[in-house]
């Protein structure tokens, strides 16, 4: 059914004299999944002063340029979440049942987990029959690895990551949407995006984090707050031919 939703978020920002970008305190960051993405992230991450370690899915020792680059550790996926207070899942969809079981349990209690998986079928997954169905594709991630997770930067381009940061209170500042159901862990991620150096727009729970995925109005966009709230509003939950096996 084609539908379209009103999308009411909740105040996602305020305005500061501030030029500064923000600092949430140096934490311990896994990633998982060095591609693109993962890559850029590790990189701004490390410049920020947090302390990063980093995985893929054919072990460390082919992490060594970027860690050379970053000063990140590279390390198993079954070790990246060690002591961590975020950790950034960021691996084809395809890949995520095939994540080391228990990979998160030596994290700090409360971890959030970041989410930046999207389903191609097409072009890489292959059909998941609940994604197809109608499951939000964060909450299938979810369901496989046990554990909540905060789906962004799933529409990011990679480049931006590096590029478009701008301190807190920059007019036009990019903003990214964030959808999950755990508001500290939620909360978190928000706080760790504006250090980066983009705005945010609390999308809701997990359940519509639909607005997000391929193909919606948001995904690929570099708009401001009031640009990504439009977007949100203007999704349709039918997935169209193109993001359907």
């Amino acid at each position: 059914m084609n539908r379209r939703n009103h999308f009411s978020p909740p105040h996602s920002r305020s305005l500061l004299s501030t030029r500064q970008f923000r600092k949430v305190g140096s934490m311990k960051i896994g990633i998982i999944g060095a591609g693109n993405i993962g890559g850029n992230l590790t990189r701004r991450l490390t410049a920020l002063g947090h302390e990063v370690a980093v995985a893929n899915s054919r072990g460390p020792q082919t992490l060594t340029a970027l860690a050379e680059e970053t000063g990140a550790k590279p390390v198993p996926a079954s070790e990246a979440a060690r002591g961590a207070k975020v950790v950034v899942v960021t691996v084809p969809l395809k890949a995520v049942p095939d994540l080391p079981a228990g990979f998160l349990d030596g994290a700090t209690e409360g971890v959030a987990v970041i989410d930046t998986g999207n389903y191609y079928p097409q072009q890489r997954d292959g059909l998941i029959a609940a994604i197809e169905d109608g499951l939000p594709e964060s909450r299938w991630t979810e369901q496989q690895i046990g554990h909540p997770v905060i789906k962004a930067f799933n529409g990011t381009y990679a480049q931006d990551i590096l590029d478009r940061g701008r301190p807190h209170g920059t007019p036009g500042r990019q903003a990214l949407p964030v959808a999950g159901d755990d508001p500290k862990a939620k909360q978190a991620v928000r706080d760790l995006i504006d250090e980066l150096g983009f705005d945010t727009v609390d999308s809701g729970g997990l359940d519509e984090s639909w607005r997000q995925q391929p193909g919606t109005p948001v995904y690929g966009s570099q708009g401001d707050v009031d640009a990504i709230v439009k977007a949100l509003s203007e999704a349709s939950q039918e997935r169209t031919a193109e993001w359907r096996a």
